[in-house]
């Protein structure tokens, strides 16, 4: 089992999500309760695209992310690390990359908009690759991160953690191709930065008036930030 770390392996990380790709979408909207739609739709509207507009979907897994986005008209292209992931979204009709979110594979200045959703804990270095989004994103373009966060309501963050503890690896167990992939989701989960430390890493990062909504009463941030023009 791979344990959660900020510390991760990148090639162990890609090898789990190649291991979750044909189940993730109904896994996931299993252990939300049904609010991934949602929260897909809210990080949609909170970037604003436009149609025309080129838009980086980073770790995009099966790409259903990226066919939300497209909604908007914008041209939207899936990269993940984990070929398994595009693989399992091939019916989607938008186009899909493989690639390093610590090395993108993308000239400088490419997008008017990049996003990436519960990825970026993820990534080994996420700091480089907050950098490597704003080298391709052009100068005034904007950045949404949706990311699991630190619920805001005391009694209902003990429960959450529960929640992850104890209840997310037993619907894994039952639903999942690989349920040790969700018992370290659940532990990143826990490691991961609040709110307004992650938004502090964004702006030292290559971005600048990084702000966040809470979703979920704090379950999900989306942190939105605008690269210097």
């Amino acid at each position: 089992m791979v344990k959660a770390s900020l510390e991760k392996k990148p090639f162990d990380v890609a090898s789990m999500f190649d291991d979750v790709g044909e189940k993730y979408d109904l896994t996931n909207t299993i252990l939300s309760f049904g609010q991934d739609a949602r929260w897909r739709r809210r990080t949609r509207e909170r970037l604003a695209l436009k149609p025309g507009e080129r838009v980086l979907d980073l770790a995009a897994g099966t790409a259903v992310s990226t066919v939300e986005m497209s909604r908007s008209g914008a041209w939207c292209v899936a990269c993940d690390f984990s070929q398994g992931m595009l693989a399992a979204g091939r019916d989607r009709d938008v186009p899909k990359v493989v690639g390093d979110g610590m090395h993108l594979p993308f000239a400088d200045e490419t997008f008017d908009a990049v996003t990436i959703s519960y990825g970026l804990r993820n990534i080994h270095d996420f700091e480089a690759a907050l950098r490597e989004m704003a080298r391709v994103t052009k100068p005034g373009g904007r950045l949404t991160i949706s990311e699991f966060s630190t619920p805001v309501v005391p009694l209902f963050g003990t429960i959450y953690k529960e929640y992850l503890t104890r209840l997310i690896p037993t619907i894994a167990r039952a639903v999942s191709s690989n349920p040790d992939a969700y018992i370290y989701l659940a532990e990143s989960i826990r490691a991961w930065p609040g709110q307004e430390d992650l938004a502090s890493k964004i702006n030292a990062n290559g971005w600048s008036e990084c702000g966040w909504q809470n979703i979920s009463a704090g379950i999900v941030a989306m942190h939105s930030a605008v690269k210097p023009g």
